[in-house]
């Protein structure tokens, strides 16, 4: 399955094959999406990301018919339940209605619900945790007959947050020998949108978004320098700024976002019971910003790094590695989906 990030700036493809040693990618492509198009990871503007699509087709082998898509933000709601050990899958299933009635907001047939039996609970043996996750189906209609429009059958609705948090595999060669019986926090900063997950023993326990992004420092280079969007985002991207810029612009965006950061490692250490996490792992467009890892490293005391999978277990032919390797944080979700291609999953 190709796995396609649906993104506010652009709409990111990656395709993965399993190798003896980890993953490698067969085909890979990020389009920008037309402004306004997908807001709040809502599509707003059908037509212009059916159009990014039809580019991303374009880009992979013509053998490609299955993709993996995620969901998120405020149509979304992720909850774990406890229920007793003894069900069977069908009784949980009919359980879960009930359940779900209670906790969701809309009506039962304005969503759509999946649950997963994740461990015995740790304080009562008899019971399991499960995790319910609902979202409104027009949120998962309009994803699917998007790509049905060019010929691409969605074999998985993902949660953004969970497809997170299953990339951490790729990274964990980072990360000094035993991450992978240690808190992970992964923290993808997109235009509009910051996702935050943290992983212990190869489970996602904790996820939050925050609306915050690169989309705001852009706004401040552009107010700042009376420049126009596409003026400030190439100049952004280009590093073509002021000399003051460092003190006028980044710094108080930097703050805004240890701030943000900072807030959401609060919540999950009262949630868990844990003091800190053990890693902060930097991905997504905005994550490459000049000192972002040191700042974090230095004022919240976790060893930070930024995600580059070419140092783990992800692979690619040498020319595609250059034209990647300044980017690859950026397609850290795209490669989570694209996972699900080698995971179990229910039919």
């Amino acid at each position: 399955m190709v796995g396609i990030d649906m993104g506010s700036h652009e709409v990111k493809a990656i395709l993965l094959s399993k190798t003896a040693d980890g993953y490698k990618i067969l085909s890979h492509a990020a389009v920008p999406v037309k402004k306004g198009a997908i807001n709040d990871h809502d599509i707003r503007d059908a037509d212009a990301v059916v159009e990014c699509l039809r580019q991303i087709k374009r880009t992979l082998p013509k053998s490609v018919k299955y993709a993996a898509v995620a969901v998120s933000g405020s149509a979304v709601m992720t909850k774990v339940i406890y229920m007793d050990a003894s069900l069977s899958e069908e009784e949980m299933e009919a359980q879960i209605e009930i359940e779900a009635d209670n906790l969701i907001p809309y009506s039962l047939d304005e969503v759509s619900i999946d649950f997963e039996t994740l461990n015995v609970n740790s304080t009562d043996p008899s019971k399991v945790d499960v995790l319910l996750s609902a979202c409104r189906t027009d949120n998962i209609d309009v994803r699917v007959d998007a790509l049905d429009e060019v010929e691409l059958e969605t074999k998985v609705v993902d949660v953004e947050g969970y497809a997170l948090g299953r990339a951490v595999e790729l990274v964990l060669g980072q990360l000094p020998e035993g991450a992978r019986q240690k808190a992970v926090a992964m923290v993808d900063i997109g235009a509009n949108m910051t996702t935050f997950c943290v992983v212990e023993s190869g489970e996602t326990t904790f996820i939050r978004e925050q609306a915050f992004g690169g989309e705001l420092f852009t706004q401040s280079i552009l107010s700042f320098y009376g420049m126009s969007y596409e003026q400030a985002e190439k100049a952004k991207i280009e590093g073509d700024l002021p000399r003051n810029y460092m003190f006028e612009v980044l710094s108080p965006f930097q703050a805004q976002l240890l701030q943000q950061i900072k807030r959401t490692l609060q919540i999950y250490c009262t949630s868990s019971g844990k003091d800190k996490v053990d890693y902060l792992v930097l991905c997504g467009g905005t994550s490459k910003l000049e000192g972002m890892a040191n700042l974090l490293a230095n004022e919240l005391g976790v060893h930070t790094i930024i995600a580059d999978p070419f140092q783990g277990c992800l692979h690619a032919d040498e020319s595609v590695k250059n034209i990647l390797q300044p980017n690859i944080s950026k397609y850290m979700v795209a490669c989570g989906l694209a996972l699900r291609s080698y995971g179990q999953w229910r039919t």
